[in-house]
């Protein structure tokens, strides 16, 4: 019996016993007359049990039925397992038509004694820094390496872009380790599909921000730049991007919140769909960044997207790639990674340089190759230096004419000469004498 039950039984003894009337009961049980009336009536035919309610015991008809509070707690611990309740929700609903609520959710792993990772905590006290008015205005950049595929491939690093002010993912791709080909490659795909932002925020890794500050080439000075910039760095010059360096984790918060929530929610739906490699997991990036987008990403106080329009495929190809610098030999040539080439023009005839000029090879993220001298975008064609067969035979007889033996008469040959006793006696006297 509860407490707000034995309350009433005092209350409606005194009542019985007509120590207290009716409407002094009701006072001070805070029901009405008729309420103390009908208690007082049950208590007269079945005693202090008519005070318990009649559902006691009972099963609620809107109960969830056994076989789904099983199948919960099995897909918990199989292949939703570390999900938010939330996210199975949304996963029930999705793959199995079973509608429930997160609270229902989190009740039952409770009751099964399962605890969940992403149980609620108390709010931490910290001042949030407003989000950006416009969309493009700012995005942060960051990687995340982390086992997403589990047990089913390498640990592999997660390289991404989230717009400031309404916390869409902009871009996302897979790299065995963190590297500028990854940034690369999402800073490509936002610029396709969104643009380029006016400022982009990243912590202070050397890919970004280059150690050597004292460093400057004469271009670079007469460009107005201050620090050596890095690849990644030269890129967001051309793209018009301001770089600003971040101080701490704390401050692009944005980017690393999405990192605990993609940890939770990815690695769940690349396990559903049974991606088990690096390939598969960058194609299955694309529908998971729009269905992560329609159910996160929020308005931004300013609807007019501050995005700029990015430049044609062609000079994207020259902006976003591994760039080397290389001089010009006498022969109008270059060499890189081991190799000679040299410079063809749209017509296909070989472009003379001067002697050590300066010529830049592009590295396309697609793995092939170009050259950039004095604005123009060449070709590159292997030279291989011509061969002259008749020297080269004449050249592998001398090297593989036999070995000629020492003549019998050779100084080599011949066995070394003996001295008498005698000599050799008088020869250390002599020497012993004017020594």
């Amino acid at each position: 019996m509860s407490t707000k039950e034995a309350s009433r039984v005092y209350v409606l003894e005194q009542t019985l016993s007509g120590k207290m009337t009716v409407k002094q009961a009701a006072e001070i049980l805070k029901l009405s007359e008729r309420q103390v009336k009908r208690l007082k009536k049950g208590m007269k035919q079945k005693g202090v049990a008519s005070l318990a309610h009649k559902n006691r015991g009972r099963k609620p008809k809107h109960a969830i039925p056994e076989a789904t509070r099983e199948l919960v707690i099995s897909l918990y611990l199989d292949q939703f397992r570390n999900a938010s309740c939330e996210h199975m929700s949304e996963l029930l609903s999705e793959h199995f038509c079973v509608n429930l609520s997160p609270r229902s959710i989190r009740r039952i792993l409770a009751q099964a004694g399962i605890s969940n990772p992403h149980s609620r905590k108390l709010p931490k006290k910290r001042r949030s820094r407003t989000r950006m008015p416009q969309e493009g205005l700012l995005v942060q950049c960051d990687a995340s390496p982390y086992a997403w595929l589990e047990e089913r491939a390498p640990k592999m690093t997660l390289h991404g872009l989230i717009d400031d002010a309404t916390g869409k993912i902009l871009a996302l791709f897979f790299r065995p380790h963190e590297d500028l080909f990854g940034y690369l490659q999402v800073l490509r795909s936002m610029a396709e599909n969104h643009g380029t932002p006016r400022s982009l925020y990243s912590d202070r890794h050397t890919i970004f921000f280059s150690p050597n500050k004292d460093k400057l080439s004469i271009e670079d000075e007469l460009a107005g730049i201050r620090v050596p910039l890095t690849q990644f760095g030269k890129a967001l010059h051309e793209l018009g991007i301001n770089h600003i360096p971040a101080r701490s984790p704390q401050a692009k918060g944005r980017v690393e919140r999405l990192w605990g929530t993609l940890q939770s929610r990815l690695v769940i739906e690349l396990r559903l769909n049974r991606v088990s490699s690096i390939e598969q997991a960058n194609a299955f990036l694309p529908g998971f960044i729009e269905r992560f987008n329609q159910r996160f990403a929020v308005a931004a106080a300013d609807p007019v997207s501050a995005f700029k329009t990015a430049p044609p495929a062609n000079l994207l190809d020259q902006i976003i790639c591994f760039r080397e610098e290389r001089k010009a030999s006498n022969g109008s040539t270059i060499s890189f990674n081991g190799k000679v080439y040299q410079l063809i023009d749209g017509q296909g005839s070989i472009t003379a340089l001067n002697p050590r000029s300066k010529v830049s090879v592009l590295l396309h993220l697609d793995g092939s190759i170009n050259a950039l001298h004095q604005g123009i975008l060449y070709n590159l064609r292997e030279y291989v230096k011509p061969v002259n067969t008749e020297y080269d035979a004449k050249d592998s007889k001398n090297v593989e004419r036999r070995k000629s033996k020492p003549a019998t008469n050779h100084p080599w040959r011949r066995s070394p000469v003996v001295l008498p006793q005698s000599q050799v006696d008088s020869y250390l006297e002599l020497k012993r004498k004017f020594a």
